[in-house]
């Protein structure tokens, strides 16, 4: 396998793509959702359908914008946990970290802010 680095790099690196929740209820509820989806088929017309499916690409494309922010924000603070770690507090010089808008909210301090 190549460095993660490189695989990020070349964009074989997808996340998303590789994820599949382990919870024991995701198959199930899957299932049922399809299952449901077929009931809602058969009961609709071809276009009240085909505007069901439009509603629920919708909600699917909001969580997808919902799961990267979360995936964002996740692997930024653990990005900051390590640098707490190895710097403790409050790290000095242009490493120095400022803290706004709340938390893991942070940013690199200039050399100016040392």
């Amino acid at each position: 396998m190549p460095p993660l680095i490189e695989s990020l790099y070349h964009g074989c690196l997808i996340p998303e793509e590789q994820v599949v929740p382990k919870d024991p209820q995701y198959r199930e509820c899957s299932k049922k959702l399809s299952e449901a989806m077929e009931v809602w088929k058969k009961r609709m017309s071809a276009e009240e359908f085909s505007k069901l499916e439009e509603l629920l690409d919708l909600q699917q494309e909001i969580q997808g914008m919902e799961m990267a922010s979360a995936f964002t924000y996740g692997f930024k603070l653990g990005a900051l946990m390590i640098i707490e770690v190895h710097f403790g507090d409050e790290p000095k010089g242009p490493f120095k970290l400022n803290q706004s808008e709340g938390l893991g909210k942070y940013h690199w301090g200039s050399r100016e802010d040392t």
